[in-house]
């Protein structure tokens, strides 16, 4: 075979490698997804069992590209903790292909992240009700903006997510050997709501290691929305950060539809922070 013709066969299995990965996710494209019609019963579907396995062969590039915005592949899961929005998929995409090879199965314990590499291992805690899961990361996703993790219609169920389509949530890197034994019993227990205002969502516009400039950028989204814009100072020895929020907010719809008009006047950094 000669170098030309060899070249044109490497580049087309490449593009052929990206589009698996770009397609195989339930949550690149706007959906309309729906529960099963015949519900299981969750409490019998164990956690995901953290073990070590080799890399997916087409699921980690160092870098991937969707709608405009390109994602970095992390080398590693281990320290990854993070707040922020939960969604779930289910039906439409149950058969079909994972960006990790393995097909999509709405009942088992699985998810899809952006960066984490595949397959990875988390603990996903919902803020609102304490309830955990561990849930396999064996897919790419979800490419809409503000939302940290797309769960499988199983994990979203024992969360308790699934009427409202999402959650708030902490998802925090587990290992082999690093499950934790109550994490069944936990999420077995009947939900009860945390008290009110334990968990805030906020839209964060910007942050400064200067207060004037933080103070400058309030004024000027304070002009544009009748929300209430404040600096929130954080505190570290190596000096404070002034972060420009805009909340509490009510829910995740108003959150979503206001970074949307933010982004769309030109502040290009607003997005939900959980804290």
């Amino acid at each position: 075979m000669s170098n030309k013709k060899l070249g044109f066969r490497c580049k087309n299995l490449i593009v052929t490698a990206l589009l698996l990965l770009v397609t195989a996710c339930g949550s690149i494209t706007e959906k309309h997804d729906s529960a099963p019609t015949k519900v299981p019963n969750v409490a019998n579907i164990p956690d995901a069992v953290p073990r070590d396995e080799p890399r997916s062969k087409y699921g980690n590039p160092t870098s991937y590209e969707v709608f405009g915005k390109r994602y970095y592949t992390l080398s590693s899961s281990r320290g990854y903790n993070e707040k922020g929005i939960a969604s779930w998929y289910g039906t439409k995409f149950h058969g079909r292909r994972t960006s990790s090879g393995e097909p999509y199965d709405m009942y088992a314990m699985t998810a899809a992240h952006k960066t984490l590499p595949l397959p990875s291992y988390v603990e996903v805690t919902n803020l609102n009700n304490g309830r955990k899961v561990i849930v396999k990361v064996n897919d790419r996703g979800p490419f809409h903006e503000n939302r940290v993790i797309d769960l499988s219609y199983s994990a979203a169920t024992k969360l308790g997510i699934v009427a409202k389509g999402t959650g708030l949530v902490q998802v925090r890197a587990i290992t082999a050997g690093q499950a934790p034994a109550t994490a069944t019993k936990i999420v077995s227990a009947p939900a009860q709501e945390l008290s009110r205002g334990s968990v805030g969502m906020y839209l964060q516009v910007g942050a400064f290691s200067t207060e004037n400039r933080a103070e400058q950028l309030k004024t000027k989204v304070q002009q544009q929305i009748g929300d209430a814009v404040r600096i929130v100072p954080f505190v570290k020895p190596g000096g404070n950060i002034y972060r420009v929020r805009i909340g509490p907010l009510a829910s995740v719809e108003y959150g979503d539809s206001l970074a949307t008009r933010l982004v769309e006047l030109g502040f290009s950094d607003a997005h939900i922070v959980i804290e």
